[in-house]
């Protein structure tokens, strides 16, 4: 019998909107177990996914799946960066960015016949002040949004164009300074976006044009906002209409980007809040994470 491939799955016990299906249950039901020797470990505080996954690749295993929405994907994607371990996703989450930019089934079963094809590809990640993402990044509106949308009990792309058109008059733009393939850039900034994947998630597509192998950032910036901008960048984000909208300007760039603020400025990675900042250096990581796909 030939050497099945280990695999560790990830679980965030806590991760997503509520729900009736026994993840344990669905593997040991649709995983090849002729071909992989699994073991389920689970999340016990923020933070820990890195630690575990770092763990399996440092072990030998070959796969590990990261079993929860985009926190955890985050988290369980920066422990495998620059080895040879590749990272699975079973999407549990609300948003689900990289899994869908993947094309992996939203349904639990559907992604572990991804992981039973073991078809494995190499992706781009991105860094923003240290801080490893894998769908996109930002400063400005966008941070804001995640941290009010973190302490929401609802979840889902209704919920979160609910709180954009709520805020939008709430926040205010920022003038920054900017360098941009080697251009310096002084404007006002409500949003700027950093994308390696296409879309924020919910198929809220940021940088519609983005391609994930390029070793690319896409930079999406708008100056301003008013609710009739809100309005025009929502439906064009899903739509995929975004890199066409006159409220959007977009940079391609294989090289750092630095932004510098006179007054802090949240930011976001992966839909997580992270903080303040006054400067903000944002680089690629090219061809850094290996991943299964379709």
């Amino acid at each position: 019998m030939s050497k099945r491939t280990k695999v560790r799955f990830i679980i965030n016990p806590t991760s997503g909107p509520k729900s009736r299906v026994d993840v344990t249950a669905r593997i040991q039901q649709h995983l090849n177990h002729q071909k992989f020797e699994y073991e389920l470990v689970y999340t016990e505080y923020a933070g820990h996914a890195p630690k575990l996954a770092r763990e399996a690749a440092n072990a030998g295993v070959e796969v590990v799946v990261a079993v929860g929405g985009d926190g955890t994907v985050n988290e369980v994607a920066r422990g495998l960066l620059n080895t040879d371990t590749a990272l699975a996703i079973l999407p549990k989450g609300s948003g689900n960015g990289l899994a869908r930019h993947l094309k992996v089934p939203m349904n639990i079963d559907g992604a572990l016949r991804v992981l039973n094809q073991e078809n494995i590809t190499t992706i781009d990640s991105g860094e923003i002040n240290g801080l490893p993402f894998f769908t996109t990044a930002g400063i400005g509106f966008d941070a804001y949004i995640s941290s009010v949308f973190a302490g929401n009990q609802k979840r889902g792309l209704q919920t979160y164009v609910e709180l954009v058109m709520k805020e939008v008059r709430n926040y205010t733009h920022l003038p920054v300074k900017a360098s941009i393939n080697g251009n310096s850039l002084e404007t006002d900034c409500y949003v700027m976006a950093f994308a390696n994947a296409a879309q924020y998630g919910n198929n809220a597509y940021i940088a519609p044009l983005a391609d994930i192998r390029d070793g690319l950032l896409d930079v999406c910036l708008v100056r301003r906002m008013d609710l009739v901008k809100a309005l025009d960048i929502s439906y064009c984000m899903l739509t995929k209409q975004l890199a066409n909208a006159s409220s959007a300007e977009y940079f391609k760039t294989a090289e750092q980007v630095t932004v510098e603020t006179e007054e802090e400025m949240m930011f976001h990675v992966d839909g997580d809040y992270m903080g303040k900042a006054r400067k903000f250096e944002v680089r690629m990581r090219p061809l850094s994470l290996r991943v299964l796909v379709p």
